[in-house]
């Protein structure tokens, strides 16, 4: 059968990527576990991987967007957690950890979980909640995991906060709060330093981060609401003009992070973080509203639909 032929009889739909359907993680995208395989060679595929994927690992934690942000968007921050069986011990959690550690237990008693660390067993938070266990029961040292976890509690199972009180540091100063600085750890504090964008988060909405990476300036905001409803409604504001956070700032598309939706907005170079306050909470009245449209979309708001799901990238 000839090239032409073959083409006339594939059925329309063969071959193409299903990622832009609500939730979906395309054949051919990276698995969101981190593996590093496509997602058809990994979890999705029978028996390609022996643990269970969980699409959406954090749901049920105060702070969920935050820590979502923490672990795939912010270079340095910390908050602290309250843990169950744990009330008096200080447990502190990380963005990232010297070495990239899973964990820390300290000499001064704290116990420090690094959240920018990749188990691949398929659901992060029992892969941390496990090494969190670890760190609490271990004496000074690094802690991480070299086999699946198997079966247990989940971070949901362990920590008891009711919202989750974010710090963002200039750099990763915060390593040494209780240690004395050595030669080797200065050098990896100002390697970890140098690769730190600046970044802010902002007070008047929740999980909305500025940060400038050089050439370009960036509001990330993890969003909270299903992936089908937000799209409609960032659809009805585009096409009404009112996705503009501030001027001449475009919103360029989003990411896809443990199953939430991550609108990112190219930024003025020099706007910095304090001017998007206002603006930021007005684009979420705005927004609140057009999630309470329920009617249906018209043709020029579905095509701005469509753009917006062309426009995502799944990293988790």
């Amino acid at each position: 059968m000839g090239k032409s032929s073959r083409a006339k009889n594939r059925p329309k739909n063969a071959g193409t990527d299903t990622s832009s359907e609500a939730g979906a993680v395309g054949p051919r995208q990276p698995c969101p576990c981190g593996s590093g395989k496509r997602y058809k060679a990994c979890h999705g595929a029978a028996g390609g991987a022996a643990d269970v994927y969980i699409a959406r690992p954090f749901e049920g934690l105060a702070g969920e967007c935050d820590l979502i942000a923490l672990r795939e968007l912010v270079p340095a921050a910390t908050a602290s957690l309250q843990v169950t069986g744990a009330e008096d011990r200080v447990v502190k959690l990380c963005t990232l950890l010297p070495m990239a550690a899973p964990a820390m237990s300290r000499e001064s008693g704290e116990v420090w979980l690094g959240l920018q660390v990749q188990h691949s067993f398929g659901d992060p938070s029992r892969d941390l909640a496990a090494v969190l266990e670890l760190a609490l029961a271990s004496e000074p040292d690094i802690i991480g995991l070299t086999d699946a976890p198997g079966p247990g509690p989940r971070l949901q199972d362990l920590v008891t906060n009711t919202s989750l009180d974010v710090t963002v540091h200039e750099g990763f100063e915060f390593w040494t709060s209780d240690l004395l600085v050595t030669d080797g750890l200065e050098d990896a504090l100002a390697q970890a330093n140098e690769a730190a964008s600046p970044t802010a988060r902002l007070t008047s909405v929740d999980a909305a981060y500025w940060t400038n990476v050089g050439p370009k300036e960036h509001l990330r905001w993890v969003m909270p609401e299903p992936e089908g409803e937000l799209l409609d409604a960032l659809a009805r504001l585009h096409v009404d003009g009112s996705d503009v956070i501030v001027p001449d700032a475009r919103l360029v598309g989003m990411f896809r992070a443990h199953g939430l939706l991550v609108p990112v907005w190219d930024l003025p170079v020099g706007t910095g973080a304090e001017v998007l306050e206002e603006p930021a909470a007005a684009f979420k009245t705005a927004l609140d509203q057009a999630l309470a449209d329920t009617s249906d979309l018209t043709t020029e708001q579905r095509s701005a639909r469509s753009g917006l799901a062309n426009r995502q990238v799944t990293i988790r």
